[in-house]
């Protein structure tokens, strides 16, 4: 951990640069390291806050804040007091403008801060009649030569229930203002408990322990402790609470003296509270509590490490969110395009998104995914952006569909034939024997003049159009795919290169271009599948010859191996025993066959089936991924939205399509005073780091 004297000029400039950074209001973009001080009404918050700036809150604790407080210490050689109001980012310009120009006049040595409360309520539109809270926060800035260098905010306190001047709905309203500091990561909460009620009852201790369950980040500060028992169970159960051995916090806890009414009556001056506060605690048991964690002389310092610590740590953080805000910003931005107050702006702002659009899906079709567009392969979404690997598993799901469910019947062709009786298949699976008789009785239905033992040649059309028949749902499947896949692509392209409402009205323009071309895809897939649907089969292919002739000798070859093992068994004879003679060869190989030869015709027809579907098939998957999916669709996503289709547009369409609406003027306001913020905010987080750290060692 870096050192920083907390006296030193270092320490100071470090908290002015913080402080100088919230009064930009990067808050509202990101957090900034700081101490909360969170409690329970009537926890004694207001008597905490005076004792460490000298300055009188006010003590009204049943009545509820409706705004935080920030109280910016300084150490100075002269006493001063600034006040001043940093509006909410949600108000109105001419709204923040007036808050920004809000200068009480605090009269000289004054420190009573009651009055000043009231004026900000009344400028900040709170009325007794209006009960409404506000995210504007009052700046408290303090410099004298008593001073830590310490910036604290104050949130209103928290409260169950509602009474006559405060409602339940304002209890969840307080609830959630002070869970939106405390859920901040580089918030230090200072959990004020008050010991005049049992602390595990209390609000804040709940709160902060749910949202810092690690208590990292929480500091404990017990207030009222002279309202206690001497002696009491709840006196010691408090001590052992400050002694961080009951709820543990990595920050420990600390115990103030509260004024008393007396004091309060008597408005003793804040020496005579610190001399009743250390005669306190150097007597009875809260004297054997070490010094470091008793009395606002000890507290003071401690906040102030805390947070210039804490400052140190986060500081790197804090550039790399400031960093990656601008980058987001500048992006956002970049999507939103220039002004478009015209039909020449509008028409330029088209032509630019449609070139980004175009560049996009090229890079899709053709599979250069360097584009940050794309993301992570790793993820789904990364890879569904990637078409061509999308559309290329698609088709090779297709092929791969085809070859297991194409056929209406797979034609099983036994080892033995002679076993094939005994054979049971289940589903679409079929004998080859039992095909073979089928097609046979087919063959009889539609016998012409054909010689015994050939065939019509019209019955292999007839039995491919059967089989095929699945090729059409098949292919139905890959077009439904294919076409998800596109739309999905251009419409996360359309939604990547503009904003929301005008990639709404582009998308209606898309979406018809797209439906043109899955007509054109759907028509294509239908011409392909017509060859194989209703016209006789045609192929010039030698393989179809070829795959006849190869299933012929094969069955032959298991027939002659079949009778070779039937006259010469191994097990009888032993395979180096086995002699056979040139004659009893020739016997096994001319040896006669009764001829069927309607059964002959059908088996030939069988295997002119399956040799022609094997060849069809392959065709048809390389068809329909080059000739259908890559030209009728893919190919052409390139012009699917081109800068010249612009020019050819009316300006009543371009101002249809670019014209910006109020909220897309308003984000881009929005958007461009955030990158300012963020802009000269990382300036002084820069300059910091170059000029003080480095050069002080830090």
């Amino acid at each position: 951990m870096a050192v920083v004297d907390l006296e030193s000029r270092e320490h100071r400039d470090l908290l002015d640069l913080i402080d100088k950074l919230r009064s930009k209001g990067i808050n509202q973009y990101v957090a900034l390291p700081e101490i909360v001080v969170t409690g329970d009404q009537s926890a004694g918050k207001s008597s905490v806050l005076e004792a460490i700036s000298g300055m009188s809150f006010p003590t009204k604790d049943n009545l509820c804040t409706r705004f935080a407080t920030e109280l910016i210490l300084r150490r100075s050689s002269s006493v001063g007091v600034k006040i001043s109001i940093l509006p909410a980012a949600c108000r109105p310009m001419p709204e923040q403008e007036k808050l920004k120009r809000f200068r009480p006049v605090v009269e000289q040595g004054s420190l009573e801060l009651s009055h000043v409360v009231e004026q900000a309520k009344l400028v900040m539109g709170i009325t007794p009649t209006s009960k409404a809270f506000r995210n504007d926060i009052l700046r408290v800035e303090i410099s004298g030569p008593s001073q830590p260098h310490l910036t604290m905010v104050d949130l209103p306190g928290l409260f169950q229930a509602g009474n006559s001047v405060q409602s339940d709905e304002d209890s969840e309203t307080v609830t959630n203002i002070a869970l939106r500091y405390m859920e901040r990561p580089r918030s230090i909460i200072l959990a004020v408990v008050s010991a005049k009620s049992d602390f595990a009852l209390q609000q804040v201790t709940r709160l902060a322990r749910r949202l810092d369950p690690e208590g990292r980040r929480t500091v404990g500060l017990i207030t009222k402790p002279d309202t206690l028992d001497e002696g009491s169970e709840s006196e010691a159960a408090y001590i052992r609470l400050a002694q961080n051995e009951d709820v543990r916090f990595k920050l420990g806890w600390h115990v103030l003296k509260n004024r008393d009414y007396k004091m309060t009556l008597n408005k003793a001056t804040s020496q005579e509270r610190d001399d009743a506060e250390r005669e306190f605690f150097s007597k009875g048991p809260w004297a054997a509590l070490d010094p470091s964690i008793v009395g606002v002389k000890a507290l003071k310092p401690r906040l102030s490490h805390l947070l210039k610590d804490e400052i140190l740590l986060q500081l790197p953080n804090l550039v790399k969110d400031v960093e990656t805000g601008i980058r987001k910003c500048k992006n956002q931005l970049m999507r939103l395009g220039s002004a478009r107050e015209n039909i020449f702006e509008q028409r330029q702002y088209l032509v630019h998104i449609s070139q980004a659009f175009s560049d996009l899906m090229k890079a899709a079709v053709d599979g250069f995914y360097n584009d940050p567009f794309f993301g992570s392969s790793k993820s789904e979404e990364g890879y569904q952006k990637r078409l061509r690997a999308v559309v290329q598993g698609l088709l090779i799901d297709f092929k791969d569909n085809m070859n297991e469910l194409g056929c209406t019947r797979h034609i099983i062709d036994s080892d033995d034939e002679s076993d094939d009786e005994g054979m049971t298949l289940s589903g679409n699976k079929v004998l080859r024997s039992a095909y073979v008789e089928e097609v046979g009785e087919l063959m009889n239905r539609n016998r012409g003049c054909e010689l015994p033992g050939t065939f019509n040649p019209l019955i292999v059309g007839d039995l491919f159009f059967e089989q095929c028949k699945p090729w059409e749902d098949i292919t139905e499947i890959l077009f439904k795919k294919v076409l998800e896949s596109v739309k999905r692509v251009a419409h996360e392209i359309i939604a990547h290169v503009t904003v929301e409402s005008t990639a709404a009205k582009l998308g209606r323009f898309i979406r018809p271009a797209i439906q043109v071309l899955a007509q054109e895809l759907e028509a294509s897939f239908l011409n392909l599948l017509k060859p194989y649907q209703k016209i006789h089969p045609i192929t010039y292919n030698e393989a179809l010859t070829e795959n006849v002739q190869k299933a012929q000798a094969e069955r032959r070859r298991r027939k002659i191996e079949a009778r070779l093992t039937k006259a010469y068994p191994i097990e009888m004879y032993g395979a180096q025993r086995l002699t056979v003679t040139r004659q009893a060869i020739l016997e096994i190989f001319t040896a006669e066959e009764d001829v069927n030869m309607k059964l002959y015709g059908s088996s030939l027809a069988v295997d002119y089936l399956q040799a022609y579907y094997n060849v069809s098939l392959k065709k048809f998957i390389d068809d329909i991924s080059t000739l259908g999916v890559e030209c009728c669709l893919i190919q052409k996503l390139r012009s699917l939205f081109e800068p010249r289709d612009i020019y050819k547009m009316s300006d009543t369409e371009i101002q249809h399509l670019a014209e910006e609406d109020p909220a897309t003027k308003l984000e881009r306001s929005r958007l461009r005073e955030k990158l300012n913020i963020l802009d000269g905010c990382l300036y002084e987080l820069r300059g910091w780091d170059k000029f003080n750290l480095n050069a002080k060692g830090i």
